[in-house]
């Protein structure tokens, strides 16, 4: 006992050390790791990410060393997951919003002017034919020009030697040339090749049998501008716009990321072309959220009422039955309404032309087209609905009923006076939960119609049936100039209406926030 007694607090010492150390030790791992990030960030120019990563990291290090911050670490993870995955992004966007980011300036302007002046091209004045012949120590290459003819030594292109001097040829090597198809089996390792004349000029293959000099496309000179050294065209930085220009205004492309204010923003209210598609695509959107709202509310409170009757049996069978559109995966669902709703081949029309004989066109109207829409949304809809309302049902009094019942109220006057009222408080925050999902619906959009029929007369892809969101994906994706700082704008923008909205409903719903 008196051995225990002496030893523990030399076992509880070392224990204390061991966690000191793991605790410094994984520490210290964790900020070496995050500074060769950061380097690495750094290193690729990506200073907006490497600033990112440097604040997460000293706020790391300061949350978990300072005694002070000691409450902080627990919910340190939670905050540091939201900056980096709401706010930071939402920040990033909002951001691109006000530059031309798109297809065509993607780089910075040290990167674009690096690329051109990477460029060269092959010269057509100073062009040689040449032959090839294989020799023991590797392939020779003779080169008749219309001045003096050129020959290489032996080239070892199995090694992949893509270098070698030119000296001047006194006589025509031993033996014959290569065919032409004995040419092409090594036309990438000539291609790779790069001959050096005696004056430092380098020459490249052009064609099957030709090698041509390489001169530079593009000088660069002292004031920043750069010339065509092919067509002497001198073009000049514009920093507004983000392009090398000429005096006749030709771009030279690709161009550079550059800050434009709040010129995309405007262009969404001034630009005719753009300004009358997104309206009338807002007011789509807002009208197809707050139909669907409606719509999934009215049907699903109307199931959980009858689920709810006494007189019904097997209610088991038919809630589960109810809920199976819910259980099934959305896009699977749309794609098979897609399917019925076909305009040719479909079951819907097929059944609307035997009964009536009429054959809607519901790819093709803009009207059915967005009424489709809304079928197939509230099928995918009500389920959810209906087993919020059942839930809520259940926690309203019997007693309210029955008393009503004895006043002589019938089932209107229950729903508006009783059941509406005791359901619309707690039933609010997901209804506005609903109406900001549904105002973002990409998916039902993309797989269903596409945005189709498009509208007429806009300059950046648009559709009757798009919703802001994929008139946003369409602008940023699939426009021919893939415009990102145009659709950041607009993502802005709807970011702005939807959480306006929400908090309006709020209010109104009286719920405090």
């Amino acid at each position: 006992m008196i051995t225990e007694t002496l030893s523990s607090p030399g076992i509880e010492s070392r224990h204390a050390m061991t966690r000191v150390f793991l605790k410094w030790g994984s520490l210290a791992l964790l900020v070496a790791a995050s500074l060769y990030l950061i380097l690495a960030l750094y290193v690729q120019r990506e200073f907006v990410f490497a600033m990112l990563f440097l604040v997460l990291t000293a706020s790391a290090v300061a949350v978990f060393v300072s005694r002070k911050l000691y409450a902080h670490r627990y919910i340190f993870p939670a905050i540091a997951g939201m900056g980096l995955f709401v706010i930071f992004p939402l920040m990033y966007t909002v951001g691109i919003g006000f530059t031309n980011y798109s297809a065509s300036n993607l780089l910075s302007f040290e990167q674009v002017q690096d690329n051109l002046l990477s460029r060269s091209y092959q010269s057509g004045s100073v062009r040689y034919e040449f032959d090839a012949y294989k020799t023991p120590d590797g392939y020779v290459l003779y080169l008749e020009g219309d001045h003096q003819d050129l020959i290489t030594p032996p080239i070892d292109l199995a090694a992949g030697e893509t270098r070698a001097p030119l000296f001047p040829a006194t006589s025509v090597p031993e033996g014959k040339p290569l065919q032409i198809r004995d040419v092409i089996k090594l036309r990438q390792d000539l291609a790779g090749l790069k001959l050096i004349t005696d004056d430092n000029r380098e020459l490249s293959q052009a064609t099957l049998r030709s090698f041509a000099a390489i001169h530079p496309q593009f000088t660069l000179h002292d004031n920043g501008t750069l010339t065509n050294t092919q067509t002497d065209v001198t073009y000049f930085p514009n920093h507004d716009i983000g392009f090398y220009v000429s005096a006749e205004g030709e771009k030279l492309v690709p161009g550079w990321t550059v800050n434009i204010g709040w010129d995309n923003y405007l262009k969404v209210v001034t630009d005719p072309s753009i300004r009358g598609p997104f309206f009338q695509i807002f007011v789509w959107t807002l009208t197809f959220a707050v139909a669907t709202v409606i719509f999934t509310l009215a049907l699903g409170l109307l199931l959980a009422n009858l689920l709810q009757w006494d007189q019904i049996r097997g209610k088991g069978f038919y809630r589960t039955m109810l809920i199976l559109p819910y259980a099934v995966p959305a896009f699977i669902s749309i794609l098979v309404f897609k399917g019925l709703f076909n305009q040719n081949f479909g079951e819907i029309n097929l059944v609307l032309e035997s009964l009536f004989g009429v054959r809607p066109d519901w790819f093709s109207d803009p009207t059915l087209a967005r009424s489709m829409i809304l079928i197939v949304n509230t099928w995918l809809g009500y389920p959810y609905m209906m087993l919020l309302c059942m839930g809520l049902l259940q926690a309203i009094p019997r007693d309210l009923y029955e008393a009503s019942a004895m006043d002589g109220a019938g089932p209107v006057n229950n729903l508006f006076n009783i059941t509406l009222p005791l359901m619309i408080k707690p039933l609010m925050p997901l209804l506005i939960a609903s109406f900001a999902f549904n105002f973002n619906n990409f998916v039902l959009i993309a797989l269903l119609t596409g945005g189709a029929p498009d509208i007429l007369g806009a300059s950046t892809p648009a559709g009757t049936t798009d919703l802001l969101v994929s008139y946003t994906y369409r602008i940023a994706f699939q426009d021919s100039g893939q415009n990102f700082g145009l659709a950041a704008a607009i993502a802005t923008a709807i970011f702005v209406v939807v959480g306006a909205l929400s908090l309006i409903n709020l209010k109104l719903s009286k719920i405090k926030v």
